[in-house]
C-alpha cells in the first residue's frame, strides 16, 4: 500500500541541505517548469551546482523534468529543447509511527458520498466502505503479518493471539474513538475473512496501541 519508507525518508533528508531545500522551493514556487538557467538566477547559485542539485532531488522523486523550447520558436535555428523541472507528482509522507490518515480519509469520504445518495445511515455506509476496503487490502499473496506491517499496524504475537501496537489513525482515533475504532474493525474484520485466516478481530481498547486485537477463531475456516 505504502512506498518503501527507506525510499521516502531518503526523499525527504535530501531537503536538509539549504541550497536543495531553496530550489525545491524556488520550484515548486513557480508557476511554471523552471530550466536550469531561471533556477541559478532565482536562488543566486552556480549552474553547475544548481544541475547537480536539481538532478538529484529527481533521482529523489522529489522533481519531475520535461523538454521544451523556452523561446517558442520550431525548425531549423530554434535551439535545442531546454531540460525543465517542476514538482513531482508523487506524494510523500514519513511519520514515526507510521500513520495513514488518507485510508482512514478515503473510506470516510466513500461512506459519507454513499449515505448522501441512499439516503440511509451514516455508520452503517462507514462500516461498508470500511469493510469494502478490508477486502481490497486483503492482498492473499502475501504474508498476514506483511499486509499488517505494510499497513501500519506493527503486529506484534502473543501467547493468545496478535497485538497491533500502533493504530495508523491515532490523531482520529483520540479524538473520534467510536467512529474510528469501529472502522478499524470492520476493515480488519473483512480482511481477515477475505483471506480464510484462522483469527478474527475484536475491541480491547488499551493505551499505546490498536483499539482492535486479533486472536484464534472460534468458527472453522474456510476450505
Amino acid at each position: 500500500m505504502a512506498e518503501d519508507l527507506a525510499g521516502q525518508i531518503a526523499a525527504v533528508g535530501a531537503l536538509a541541505d539549504p541550497a536543495r531545500r531553496a530550489l525545491y522551493r524556488f520550484v515548486t514556487g513557480a508557476s511554471e517548469p523552471v530550466s536550469r538557467d531561471q533556477a541559478a538566477a532565482g536562488v543566486g547559485l552556480a549552474r553547475h551546482t544548481v544541475k547537480f542539485h536539481l538532478d538529484r532531488m529527481v533521482d529523489d522523486g522529489l522533481l519531475e523534468t520535461e523538454y521544451r523550447r523556452l523561446s517558442g520558436r520550431r525548425g531549423p535555428g530554434a535551439g535545442r529543447p531546454s531540460k525543465l523541472y517542476r514538482r513531482s507528482t508523487r506524494q510523500i509522507d514519513v511519520s514515526l509511527p507510521e500513520r495513514h490518515y488518507d485510508l482512514a480519509g478515503q473510506i470516510l469520504a466513500g461512506a459519507v458520498e454513499s449515505a448522501s445518495v441512499s439516503g440511509g445511515p451514516v455508520l452503517e455506509a462507514v462500516d461498508e466502505a470500511a469493510s469494502a476496503e478490508g477486502r481490497r487490502l486483503a492482498s492473499p499473496d502475501s504474508g498476514l503479518t506483511d499486509v499488517l506491517t505494510d499497513l501500519g499496524f506493527e503486529p506484534r504475537e502473543t501467547g493468545d493471539g496478535v497485538v497491533l501496537g500502533n493504530c495508523p489513525f491515532h490523531a482520529l482515533a483520540t479524538s473520534h474513538t467510536a467512529l474510528v475504532c469501529g472502522m478499524n474493525l470492520g476493515m480488519l474484520t473483512a480482511l481477515l475473512d477475505e483471506r480464510g485466516e484462522p483469527v478474527e478481530a475484536s475491541l480491547d481498547p488499551a493505551p499505546g496501541r490498536c483499539c482492535v486485537v486479533l486472536h484464534p477463531s472460534s468458527q472453522p475456516t474456510r476450505g
